[in-house]
């Protein structure tokens, strides 16, 4: 069995639609550079739901462990909404997640020159905008427990969750992180809310141990709602943020409206092994499933991460991130990031995905 063994798990609504896009990328990507690389199809999320009753059955969990990395599409949608918590697609998301310990998640934001206009900021703001989000993903208060709702004693019903980190689990996301800032501009703000959670108190001291053993690096903090107004206000300010899975949830979404849609953001899990989930940080838009309008560049972009993080392909990276570029640079656009200008065009999914094959063809022959 090869060591690039891709596992591609569509999951539901437009997930499908938007990993087809990208295993063509794949696929060209293997011709073109003659690699080993295969790829097998799994099941997640509703999808999963309706054909094994699970959200992530076994069998996808060893094909997951058998495989050097996995693209998957989107889990979800108002089908599967009535079930109890604990049975939702999501839960297929979450048990993959933990399961393979993918527990530091990378969610670049990027600005590309041709879509400062379709961000709802100034173009001044975000213009050079390079900015990575490292969320520590399999702990925190998605995953804490005790959990649930109970009735108390007056009768009313009550929800509860747990948020906690253990001292292990901080230091090895602040170590990614720090080492991941000496790869770019030594910069890396800690993102907490030590003021008011114990938590995240403990987050504060362990980050600040760490940075001895990084001391090229300048390591700050800063309280999360003050976080979401500094990325909105002078993202450019940020080099490297690390965080915890809550905060990173929404502060990534925050960032993915800076490059004008979030079907622009790509993201990776990564476990110690550099195993990695990728995907989209978007979700299963079931709104607009089966139209064929669905933005696959967040997709392929997560295609562009995998060979680099888990596959060590660099050139194969490059290349899809550049074709993505001048794919926009010339105007080509889904419905999401169409400004209705004159120089630009407004292309299906499929379109989409054709016109970066194209030029992935053109870049490397």
């Amino acid at each position: 069995m090869t060591s690039n063994n891709i596992l591609v798990l569509p999951g539901d609504n437009i997930g499908p639609e938007i990993t087809s896009e990208a295993v063509k990328v794949i696929n060209q990507v293997k011709q073109s550079f003659n690699l080993d690389v295969n790829v097998a199809y799994g099941v997640i999320g509703g999808e999963a739901i309706d054909n094994f009753g699970h959200p992530c059955p076994i069998e996808t969990i060893n094909l997951a462990k058998s495989s050097k990395a996995i693209l998957l599409g989107a889990v979800g949608g108002p089908k599967w909404d009535s079930l109890e918590l604990v049975s939702r697609p999501e839960q297929g998301l979450l048990k993959i997640r933990k399961e393979l310990d993918f527990y530091a998640n990378l969610r670049p934001a990027c600005i590309f020159d041709d879509l400062s206009n379709s961000s709802s900021l100034k173009s001044e703001i975000l213009e050079g905008l390079d900015l990575l989000i490292v969320r520590e993903l399999v702990s925190g208060i998605y995953f804490g427990e005790p959990r649930g709702i109970f009735t108390n004693d007056a009768g009313d019903r009550e929800g509860f969750n747990t948020y906690r980190y253990s001292e292990p689990e901080i230091r090895r996301i602040a170590k990614i992180a720090f080492k991941l800032s000496m790869q770019r501009n030594k910069k890396l703000c800690s993102v907490d809310k030590s003021n008011v959670l114990e938590v995240t108190r403990l987050w504060r001291e362990i980050l600040i141990d760490e940075s001895e053993n990084f001391p090229e690096v300048a390591l700050t903090h800063m309280y999360v709602d003050n976080a979401a107004m500094q990325l909105i206000s002078n993202p450019r300010q940020f080099d490297v943020i690390v965080t915890g899975n809550m905060f990173g949830d929404i502060l990534s979404d925050i960032s993915a409206m800076l490059t004008g849609s979030i079907g622009m953001l790509p993201s990776a899990s990564l476990n110690s092994d550099n195993r990695g989930l990728y995907e989209p940080c978007h979700g299963s838009a079931p709104d607009i499933a089966g139209k064929g309008i669905a933005n696959p560049l967040a997709t392929i972009l997560s295609v562009a991460m995998l060979f680099r993080h888990s596959l060590a392909l660099e050139d194969a990276a490059k290349v899809i991130e550049l074709s993505v570029k001048e794919v926009l640079s010339e105007g080509y656009r889904t419905v999401d990031i169409f400004t209705n200008s004159i120089e630009e065009k407004c292309l299906s999914t499929i379109e989409m995905g054709d016109m970066v094959i194209k030029k992935i063809k053109e870049l490397v022959h």
